[in-house]
């Protein structure tokens, strides 16, 4: 017997879906069932995919969202919800970072980290979250009550790593935020998880990994390997799912042991 998780008549909000690995996200639930709204500043990137996506046969929409701009993020969610449905499930993916030692940080630096990374996240999980606690307490209407937020937090929330510290302190409130949150709405039938993933090959940093320093790095990893962003497909869907009821307020590291050693 084949086991199956199907998110058909789920809607997912994808935020970051330009690239990367909120791009996989996107067309990972949108291949599991769910109608995908892809979440961006880079609109005409975000038409390619939903083109991509369509083409697949899958359901796929596209809203412009800035996450430093609590106005955006407003907006966005209402336009989601009008346009496509109540949303059932957030992947909050947008996150930022510079490379740099800590003496070298400016206050510009740490702002543009912590908007995006933590005050970003938490505001787009809070206008989503006060829909779904809407629905939950019978106060708006939904077929499903309830909701799957998935945050994405890093390894470098669990592993403090040089040159990148500032990073690392914004992903480490991204696995608190999710905590509380899971703590707080549980009970309302909403789970809130976190998923930490440790070095993924994207077009972002792909050149990287053949310098001479990506190939310390990966030498310094466990197997020696660095992921793919399909590597985390069975973890999302699995939490994305109907069948993840009894999974809240997990930090769960797709790392490939780097955290463990």
């Amino acid at each position: 017997m084949a086991y199956s998780m199907d998110l058909s008549g789920r809607v997912a909000l994808v935020t970051g879906a330009s690239g990367g690995l909120g791009a996989q996200f996107a067309r990972t639930l949108a291949h599991a069932g769910a109608a995908v709204v892809l979440a961006s500043r880079r609109v005409d990137k975000l038409k390619e995919l939903r083109a991509h996506i369509i083409g697949e046969g899958g359901d796929a929409t596209v809203v412009e969202l800035d996450v430093s701009d609590s106005d955006s993020i407003k907006s966005a969610v209402a336009h989601t919800e009008t346009e496509v449905g109540s949303i059932d499930i957030l992947v909050n993916n947008s996150g930022v970072s510079t490379t740099q030692r800590l003496q070298d940080v400016s206050e510009d630096d740490f702002d543009f980290m912590f908007n995006t990374n933590v005050r970003g996240a938490f505001f787009v999980a809070q206008e989503v979250g006060k829909r779904m606690l809407a629905r939950a307490q019978g106060s708006a209407p939904g077929s499903f009550t309830g909701g799957r937020i998935i945050n994405i937090a890093s390894m470098a929330g669990l592993k403090v790593l040089p040159q990148i510290g500032v990073y690392c302190m914004s992903k480490a409130a991204v696995i608190q935020m999710t905590k509380a949150m899971a703590v707080e709405w549980g009970k309302y039938g909403i789970n809130v998880n976190a998923i930490c993933p440790g070095y993924i090959d994207t077009e972002i940093n792909h050149h990287h990994w053949g310098t001479e320093q990506g190939q310390k790095l990966v030498n310094m990893l466990p197997r020696k390997r660095v992921g793919k962003p399909e590597d985390l497909d069975a973890l999302l869907v699995m939490l994305a799912s109907g069948q993840s009821h009894f999974i809240n307020g997990a930090v769960i590291a797709a790392d490939d042991g780097f955290g463990a050693a």
